[in-house]
């Protein structure tokens, strides 16, 4: 126990004469070094505040400023046009100060306060500068590998006003505010979204919802909206995390929490306890640099527009607590315990020893002694986990201090499991493992649970109010580079660094759980597990082609995927359905994300072409050019903040708020997503040279069915020839099989990419551009 060996350090014995005081040594020096490192850390922490709060300045600037006002004082030339002047004849009197300064001593002062001011004067010109030229999105719609002149412009003035050497946190203050799009706009889009989903006479009534929707109160939700615009640094992130996230009652296992995978081939060592070693070490060293600002901004456009960073902050130390109505998620600062659960049983584990961080070797062997532990689970233990996967209200709300304060939770299971060429459906158990376990074996309310396997293969299970998946993907691929490629392991596996026998044992955490308490438990876990068993899950390598050969056919790969997703959906279920792509918003302050409103009027029209045998591959070809250009339109839309989604959600909760009744928005937020899709980027191509490296890739991750009838799809793209697909469906529902649409998906690709592929491409695309779309036939 931690508090035995706290009370072998400190002793005392009351005697007839005083107090006898007796400190261990080693105590004291572990106290010392504590405090150390905790001023080193403020220290810090003030040093890189300072330099992101004066950024795209820098503090040095200051005394260039101060010495040039300073000069103009010996060669008699006053750039302040009299306002130094002013400021000495102003300068306090009160107790005689001016009596012990001197003419020369006020002027110097006058000058380092004027100096000073126009510093502060020109960091927030320099800052509102940068401010403007990010607003710019004309950048985001030029052709690939076209630039404008005003483009090219624009970009050399950003990389003048962006400072040098940036911190994770520098340009938070120069970011853009969301705009809120124009209400026609927004309607215009959102009417021809519909329209290739809806016949005549549910479009015509859809229109006439929209319209007198606009005639009554569109305008006064509108300005409320503008009004918090304002007011507020995003006008939808704050609302989107409540309403969508933290007021859900229904259970966040499979339903909101996502899953990412470890290395897609490479298993840098097969013992448990040194992966998670050095995993864990890792992360401690991200949240180190995250907690200091240290890391780089993510950038786009040549890197140069920077992405906001905002929900990095809660990335540790964070968990979602249940309510009664609506969760609220606990941040908390310099957590220095992890709580690790192994068989059932609970364990704490200190991370840090001496004012520093634990060694890799030992975690190691931290997380070894756990393993060896044979004791057994506490009545109630086993499945205490599950309340954090059933229903959001009752005993949930019992506050569990030591978890919900740990740092993450990590996860020590018993069952290999990981991607084996060999082994039919490896990948689909994998994900279903890293989505639900076994329903006990995860704390899903906590930020994320690292999972560790004994063959060695981790992996991570994301709650989602807190941020979304390319956040946690940020902080995975520097976890992997720095495991692989820094830490490194001994020829036998285990970690690097000499083993510390004399570190304290992790110790179990105690319960009292009563019989009525572990009926709840119990009844938690049973609706929890029939939720994981209904999940129908196909994880699926497409390496026929990839990124490479899409990019050299002059086309999106993203838009290209997006394609075959609307030929998979029409094949698997004989009808086009309502498409959620996720697209980030980052290019704002505190942006999250926006919906691309995949099945368009332009893609039904190329999926029918594809599916009519008497239509030529020339109108085809022609087709998907046409519905290429439509999706990446829309993608750009979204996130340069013209979406729909957002801004209707935002409306409808305005109209709840003043208790007023929009049918329209009633039912724009009641369609049902029946195939939601989202790509996983990769972030830190510089990490690791996967030209040199093929073989260390990463698998994505996914997420659970949207709809009880639908299909989610997750996709990563991979290198120049390869997409993971990771797809779930419903066991329950009988129109949907995730094996059946996986096919689909990898001949709707092949089929495509035949367009490009044929012996007369060359004809085909000089016809593709003669050929009228109709040419005599419309495919809608």
């Amino acid at each position: 126990m931690a508090e035995a060996h706290q009370a072998v350090g400190f002793q005392f014995t009351v005697r007839p004469d005083g107090v006898d005081l007796k400190l261990s040594q080693e105590v004291i020096k572990n106290i010392y070094l504590s405090g150390v490192t905790a001023w080193k850390k403020r220290a810090i922490q003030f040093k890189n505040g300072v330099l992101a709060g004066v950024y795209p300045a820098s503090p040095s600037s200051w005394l260039i400023v101060v010495i040039a006002m300073m000069s103009s004082l010996y060669i008699h030339v006053d750039p302040s046009l009299g306002m130094i002047n002013a400021i000495k004849d102003n300068l306090p009197c009160s107790g005689g100060l001016q009596d012990y300064m001197s003419v020369q001593t006020r002027a110097v002062l006058s000058a380092i306060l004027f100096a000073t001011g126009l510093w502060l004067f020109l960091i927030y010109l320099l800052r509102y500068t940068l401010k403007a030229l990010l607003s710019y999105h004309e950048w985001i719609f030029e052709s690939h590998g076209k630039m404008s002149s005003s483009t090219k412009v624009w970009l050399s003035l950003v990389k003048m006003f962006s400072g040098r050497r940036p911190l994770l946190y520098s340009f938070q203050a120069s970011l853009p505010r969301l705009p809120v799009p124009s209400v026609d706009d927004t309607i215009h889009r959102y009417l021809e979204s519909v329209r290739p989903l809806l016949d005549s006479q549910q479009y015509n009534q859809m229109e006439v919802l929209a319209s007198e929707f606009k005639a009554s109160m569109a305008t006064q939700l509108q300005r409320y909206l503008i009004l918090k615009s304002w007011w507020a640094t995003n006008y939808v992130s704050d609302w989107w995390e409540e309403y969508i996230y933290l007021r859900g009652r229904t259970p966040i296992m499979v339903n909101s929490n996502f899953y990412i995978m470890d290395l897609l081939y490479v298993t840098p060592t097969h013992r448990q306890a040194a992966r998670a070693g050095n995993v864990v070490h890792a992360m401690l060293q991200y949240r180190r640099k995250l907690e200091r600002g240290e890391h780089a901004p993510v950038l786009r456009a040549l890197g140069t527009v920077p992405m906001c960073s905002t929900q990095m902050e809660r990335m540790f130390n964070t968990t979602r607590i249940p309510g009664i109505e609506t969760d609220i998620v606990q941040h908390l600062t310099d957590r220095k315990h992890l709580v690790v659960y192994h068989r059932g049983r609970f364990f704490h584990v200190w991370l840090y020893t001496g004012g520093r961080h634990l060694l890799p070797s030992e975690l190691e062997t931290q997380f070894q002694r756990i393993l060896n532990d044979t004791s057994e689970p506490q009545p109630g233990e086993l499945k205490l986990a599950a309340l954090t996967a059933g229903n959001r209200y009752g005993v949930n709300k019992v506050s569990l201090d030591a978890i919900e304060s740990a740092a993450f939770f990590l996860a020590l299971d018993d069952e290999p499991q990981g991607y084996e060429p060999a082994k039919t459906n490896s990948l689909d158990s994998y994900a279903k493992s890293l989505l639900h376990g076994k329903c006990y074996d995860r704390w899903f309310d906590k930020s994320f649970t690292l999972i560790s396997y004994p063959n060695g293969k981790m992996g991570v299970n994301v709650e989602h109010s807190w941020a979304d998946a390319p956040i946690v993907g940020h902080m995975w691929e520097y976890v992997a580079a720095t495991d692989c490629f820094h830490l490194g392991y001994t020829e036998e596996g285990h970690c690097k660094g000499d083993v510390n026998k004399g570190l304290p044992y992790p110790t179990r955490l105690q319960w009292q759980i009563p019989k009525e308490c572990q009926d709840v438990i119990e009844a938690s876990y049973l609706s929890a597990k029939q939720i994981a068993d209904d999940v129908d899950f196909h994880g699926y390598l497409f390496n026929e082609f990839g990124k490479g050969l899409i990019k050299k056919c002059r086309t999106s790969p993203d838009a290209f995927i997006q394609l075959a997703l609307q030929l998979a959906q029409f094949r698997d279920q004989g009808v086009f359905c309502l498409t959620y792509e996720s697209s980030m918003t980052r290019m704002f302050r505190d942006g999250r994300t926006e919906t691309v409103r995949s099945c368009t009027s332009e893609a039904v029209e190329f999926v029918r072409a594809m599916e009519d045998a008497s239509a030529t591959n020339a109108q085809r070809f022609a087709l998907f050019r046409k519905a290429a250009d439509k999706h990446q339109n829309m993608y750009r839309l979204a996130m340069t903040g013209s979406g729909i989604d957002r801004h209707l959600f935002c409306l409808y909760i305005v109209s709840k708020y003043l208790g007023v009744d929009s049918p329209f928005l009633k039912k724009v937020l009641s369609e049902p997503w029946k195939l939601s899709t989202s790509q996983t980027p990769q972030q830190q191509l510089n990490l690791v040279d996967i030209n040199k490296f093929p073989k260390y890739v990463s698998a994505g991750g996914g997420f659970g069915p949207v709809a009880d009838d639908g299909y989610g799809v997750s996709y990563i793209i991979i290198g120049e020839n390869l997409i993971t697909f990771h797809i779930s469906s419903k066991f329950s529902s009988p129109d949907t099989d995730s094996y059946r649409f996986g096919q689909n998906i990898r001949k709707a690709m092949i089929d495509i990419q035949a367009l490009f592929k044929t012996e007369n491409d060359k004809k085909i695309v000089e016809n593709a551009k003669r050929v009228p779309l109709e040419n005599g036939k419309k495919y809608i």
